[in-house]
């Protein structure tokens, strides 16, 4: 099973935070999310509270290309980067589709476009369930997105992934049981 820690729970409003997740399985070490946070240290000291240096990340994770889910990339600087059509290395761009990738045995990529046309949700088997972090909800019990693109593909997109998962891991929030939330 894989290991999933919320290295920080993001929020909307008068300011803006990512939630930045790390997820450990096999020989995988991934950040997902790594966008808009107070300060750097909100990201690299619970990371290293954890026993996990920059350098021991592996890849990330970005569902998609809104600065405030990206803007800390650059703390990671050895890691792959996975995103809805490639994958990213030092100065190799390699085109993929993400659904179905599988980046270990624990965690795997689908295709969730509705917030954008190009977002993409990391699916983690844990201990305590599938867990899907994702930007189909933006926090616990957040129905409406102002931003979406295709609000009935969202929708479509959130009963799959309710299909799937039994913990959401919102784009700026806390983690919450799939259960409290419908599309």
């Amino acid at each position: 099973m894989a290991q999933l820690d919320v290295l920080f729970s993001g929020y909307v409003g008068e300011r803006t935070a990512s939630t930045v997740s790390l997820i450990r399985d096999e020989d995988l070490v991934a950040i997902v999310d790594p966008g808009m946070v107070p300060s750097r240290s909100n990201i690299l000291d619970p990371l290293a509270d954890l026993g996990v240096a920059p350098d021991d990340v592996t890849d990330v994770v970005i569902s998609h290309h809104h600065p405030d889910h990206t803007i800390n990339i650059a703390l990671f600087p050895s890691v792959r980067i996975h995103d809805h059509w490639a994958i990213y290395h030092n100065d190799r761009w390699t085109t993929r589709a993400a659904e179905g990738v599988q980046l270990s045995r624990g965690v795997q990529l689908l295709e969730t476009p509705g917030h954008t046309p190009q977002d993409i949700t990391t699916l983690v088997d844990t201990e305590d369930g599938s867990a899907a972090l994702t930007h189909l909800w933006w926090f616990d019990g957040h129905g409406h997105d102002p931003y979406a693109v295709d609000h009935d593909l969202l929708n479509r997109h959130r009963r799959r992934v309710l299909e799937l998962a039994t913990i959401i891991v919102p784009g700026h929030g806390e983690m919450f049981r799939a259960g409290r939330t419908a599309p």
